[in-house]
């Protein structure tokens, strides 16, 4: 099953598939209409602590995947909710969808290597 992350912003398309929104805010300027979402799995975000403390600087990144990961580990509710989102993908693609300004430095893409992982 493929997984790709795309920005909230960006517009919706079949090539989409599952949509899932990532982030545990909603994002600004954004109506639920045009974010056609699946679903909002917010126990798969990172906390709002280690969300502040990285901040999206490049240079945080190495400890913020580390911690995120911790995070996801030690969270009982976060596996199952993976394993749902892997499932409800089935063979087709999912989207995680998340707000932040910068698509080289965000925490979909640790959660995507994280659900790859679980995949294989």
């Amino acid at each position: 099953m493929p997984i790709q992350i795309k920005r909230i912003y960006d517009p919706a398309e079949e090539s989409d598939g599952i949509r899932l929104l990532v982030d545990r805010l909603w994002p600004r300027g954004v109506s639920k209409e045009r974010a056609r979402l699946d679903g909002w799995p917010k126990v798969l975000s990172p906390s709002d602590v280690l969300r502040k403390e990285f901040g999206h600087m490049s240079e945080r990144f190495d400890e913020f995947t580390a911690r995120y990961c911790a995070e996801l580990d030690a969270n009982p509710e976060a596996l199952p909710v993976a394993r749902q989102v892997l499932e409800q993908g089935g063979n087709g693609t999912v989207t995680l969808l998340y707000s932040s300004n910068n698509p080289d430095c965000n925490h979909a893409l640790v959660l995507k290597a994280y659900l790859e992982e679980l995949s294989v």
